[in-house]
């Protein structure tokens, strides 16, 4: 869309916000206080994949293939220095990852405690600090970014851990050139705000990558806040074999 150019920085982003609320529910997703604790610390299955645990940050390599520059402070990974991906690639997972917005708040809707998962570094789940932090619903904590707002807003307080437990199945390319879709799957502290939510093959804004493909890595988005991660693990879910 032409804007004049006399337009205010301020009115422009307005507009945009608004242009993109639009294509979203008219109402905010409803509050739910989660329980004090669901998967908080919860420690990793058998057959885990354990990409931080307090210790180092050796499973990961910084956004341009570096050596990352994220600080371990107290057993966190706080963001610093650009994002983080894994060395490893993956294909459909299960995620446990959990994630603290800065206690001091700052700023307000996008500005406040802003991170992102992106899986295979195409398709985000948005990390923000939505307690009582009005925002276009599909940008808010647990969106599915710019495609799925959550079912509800489970955010709890700035500065206290909160969990997301995530199913991600990839989308796939089919022999006919189409994309098959996938889906997200999506706990915030224990609630369900994402059920089985297509993934139609399309990378989310500033992703990493684009394109479909079989396996990405995991990336950890640095926004420019000093968001925190701990206890961040996952499984790889095979494909059941054909008969």
């Amino acid at each position: 869309m032409h804007l004049p150019r006399l337009l205010s920085t301020a009115v422009v982003v307005a507009l945009a916000t608004s242009a993109f609320a639009a294509e979203t529910k008219e109402t905010a997703p409803p509050v739910v206080t989660p329980a004090p604790t669901f998967s908080h610390a919860a420690g990793a299955p058998a057959d885990a994949i354990v990409l931080f645990d307090g210790k180092d940050l050796s499973a990961w390599k910084a956004e341009n293939g570096g050596e990352p520059k994220w600080k371990i402070v107290d057993g966190t990974m706080q963001m610093s220095g650009g994002g983080l991906m894994t060395k490893e690639e993956f294909g459909d997972i299960q995620l446990h990852l959990e994630w603290a917005a800065p206690a001091e708040v700052k700023g307000d809707g996008q500005s406040r405690g802003n991170s992102g998962v992106y899986f295979q570094g195409r398709y985000e789940i948005q990390v923000l600090d939505s307690y009582q932090n009005p925002t276009y619903f599909n940008g808010q904590a647990s969106a599915f970014y710019g495609h799925s707002a959550p079912l509800v807003n489970a955010s709890r307080k700035p500065g206290e851990w909160q969990t997301y437990d995530i199913v991600f199945h990839a989308p796939k390319p089919t022999p006919d050139g189409k994309v098959q879709p996938g889906s997200f799957t999506v706990l915030h502290n224990g609630v369900l705000v994402q059920d089985h939510i297509p993934i139609p093959g399309a990378a989310t804004t500033s992703a990493v990558f684009t394109g479909v493909a079989p396996r990405g890595p995991l990336f950890l988005q640095d926004h420019g806040s000093p968001v925190r991660y701990r206890n961040v693990w996952l499984r790889k879910l095979e494909p059941k074999p054909t008969k």
